[in-house]
């Protein structure tokens, strides 16, 4: 069985409106994954799972259930951050790079409307596969990506910068 990474949106744990770690941890259990470990504190968490699909939105219910508090999620193989991480990491813009997760399917990074949408929040995509988009924000510091994929989509989105799965990958290991 193969590790996934979920990823919570909007969360800051622990903060007065938001889920603390202990909450998603027990939401995680709920669904059925026992031993999923969170990482840092923005909803990042890694789980192994026959389901993943279903043991994130089964943990997001429980989340909801347990604190009141409605998150979306979207999940990914490590072993496909690991591909996005080894095609970004090393580029020099890469301390400015986003990774943005999404259920919208696959989106086209040379889209004219993205090009638009994504120019006028001071980002450009670079890459994209199936449920994710890497973006490069023009200033360092910034993370321009979530609202851009929200606004192209429709649907909920939520970004990791890419140092941040840098240090996901060294802590958990890159898979293969």
């Amino acid at each position: 069985m193969d590790e996934w990474v979920g990823f919570l949106r909007n969360v800051n744990q622990g903060q007065r409106g938001h889920p603390s770690t202990a909450d998603i941890l027990a939401a995680f259990a709920d669904a059925g994954v026992p031993d999923a470990v969170t990482f840092q504190s923005n909803g990042t968490v890694v789980f192994r799972a026959d389901d993943p699909a279903g043991a994130v939105a089964d943990a997001v219910r429980a989340l909801e259930a347990r604190t009141g508090l409605r998150r979306d999620a979207c999940a990914l193989p490590l072993s496909e951050i690991s591909r996005i991480v080894d095609a970004h990491a090393e580029q020099p813009d890469a301390a400015r790079r986003e990774v943005s997760f999404h259920a919208d399917g696959r989106i086209d990074p040379d889209d004219a409307e993205l090009a638009r949408v994504a120019a006028h929040r001071r980002c450009r995509v670079v890459d994209a596969g199936e449920g994710w988009v890497v973006s490069v924000n023009e200033r360092a510091g910034e993370g321009n990506a979530t609202p851009t994929i929200e606004e192209v989509t429709g649907e909920p989105a939520t970004s990791r910068g890419l140092p941040t799965l840098v240090r996901l990958l060294a802590r958990f290991g890159a898979p293969g």
